[in-house]
């Protein structure tokens, strides 16, 4: 098992209201970017549905520098209709599934820190303080 002390939090950036399946983020990756899989391990849909990606005792694709030791949760969205202004997109159901997937991890490693990918990468990834509103899981 891996020794995980940080769960990092992304967006797809992709459009508000844009219905993104995780087998497209897949396809992105795997055939965009030439990854063996999804660099996320978990993904979650515009409908709050959360979906596996890469096995969790796999080391991720989702922040460089920081792959071997975390943990990836990435939400649909991010982004304005007009496709590049950030924004915290995240419906209510997005809201409950990204808590219910970060509790479970914390009581998994409870020693991980929960972060925001624009902590370590010049973006505004996953586009709100994913640092500070989960900082007491």
């Amino acid at each position: 098992m891996r020794n995980i002390n940080e769960i990092i939090i992304h967006c797809s950036a992709t459009r508000e209201g844009q219905d993104i399946s995780v087998d497209t983020i897949k396809k992105w990756h795997v055939e965009g970017r030439g990854w063996s899989d999804i660099g996320y391990h978990f993904y979650i849909d515009i409908n709050g549905k959360i979906w596996k990606g890469r096995d969790i005792d796999r080391s991720g694709a989702h922040c460089k520098n920081h792959n071997r030791n975390s943990i990836g949760v990435c939400y649909c969205g991010g982004v304005e209709t007009d496709g590049k202004t950030p924004k915290d997109t995240r419906t209510e159901r997005q809201k409950e599934s990204l808590i219910h997937v970060l509790k479970t991890l914390k009581a998994m490693h409870p020693d991980a820190t929960i972060y925001s990918h624009n902590e370590f990468a010049n973006k505004a990834c996953p586009s709100f303080d994913a640092t500070n509103e989960y900082k007491n899981i």
